[in-house]
């Protein structure tokens, strides 16, 4: 049997072994030599200066610690500063509180003397009159012009913000422009009120006790309704001597009288009205008399 001749086996020559990092030379080559020769020389001039002696921690620390008193120094002075300050201002206040009693008792002095005086110069017309005859048409128009103390039956008609009002505006009901832009009483609601009263025959009308007269006005500065340049508060009270029943009667069922109505309806606004059988109104404070001049020119043909 013969067969084919074996061959030997093919063996490798051997070669030189190899590091098994040598493909990451260069990395080993940075984490052995992690410190050069500039950073070396970095660190010895800091401690050459002096600065390495100290932490960079100790030094953060101490600087938050002087932050810190510092600003406890800042607290204690204004503190002491204000205990030193507060006598004063408290004594300030005291002598404002002090001077606005003063003015206002002094008010009221004045207040009482110019009312015996208009009852001393009311009495002295009266007796001056009965002489002409003239008393009764002088009275009238004391009375019509608000001059003179009012007394009898008529209308008590009370109207107040809607109850979500408050002061800073918020929860108003009525949003948009025109008279129906808040819950709150505008001044032109009032003057609706008062021309409407007068309209159904009122002879006089006072509100939150201030007397309206030919000359008043009503105006408002920002929230507030002014009379006559006195601020008033809600609820507002209107007084108006007349006819009672009636009077109530042509008010409600008149134009302003429905306004106000569509106004409680709609927006919450609050309004009560009743007959009275006994109203007294005081005389307004004070009646500015004018009376129309002619006015003639010198030297015209």
């Amino acid at each position: 049997m013969c067969g084919m001749p074996q061959q030997p086996p093919v063996r490798s020559t051997p070669t030189r072994a190899s590091r098994p990092d040598a493909s990451m030379s260069l990395l080993t080559n940075v984490m052995d030599h992690s410190l050069d020769d500039g950073y070396a020389e970095a660190a010895a001039r800091k401690k050459a200066s002096g600065d390495g002696g100290m932490p960079k921690t100790l030094r953060a620390k101490l600087g938050l610690a002087a932050g810190l008193v510092l600003a406890a120094l800042v607290v204690t002075v204004g503190a002491a500063q204000a205990r030193v300050a507060a006598p004063a201002v408290a004594k300030e206040r005291e002598e404002l509180i002090d001077r606005i009693d003063r003015e206002t008792e002094g008010a009221d002095k004045l207040a009482d003397s110019v009312d015996k005086l208009r009852d001393d110069v009311s009495a002295r017309q009266r007796e001056a009159l009965k002489k002409t005859g003239a008393s009764d048409r002088t009275e009238l128009l004391g009375l019509l012009a608000g001059a003179t103390e009012v007394r009898g039956p008529g209308v008590k008609l009370v109207v107040d913000d809607a109850k979500e009002t408050t002061s800073e505006g918020g929860g108003d009901p009525r949003e948009t422009s025109g008279f129906s832009d808040t819950g709150r009483v505008r001044d032109r609601d009032m003057q609706r009120v008062v021309n409407g009263l007068w309209e159904s025959g009122a002879e006089a009308v006072s509100i939150n006790g201030q007397r309206l007269t030919t000359l008043s006005a009503i105006r408002a500065a920002g929230d507030a309704i002014l009379v006559d340049n006195k601020p008033l508060v809600p609820p507002y009270t209107v007084l108006a001597v007349g006819d009672g029943n009636g009077l109530s009667t042509r008010f409600q069922n008149g134009a302003d009288g429905l306004y106000l109505h569509a106004l409680q309806e709609n927006f919450g606004i609050r309004t009560a009205i009743s007959a009275e059988d006994d109203l007294r109104l005081p005389a307004a404070p004070s009646v500015t008399v004018r009376t129309a001049q002619p006015k003639t020119e010198k030297g015209t043909s």
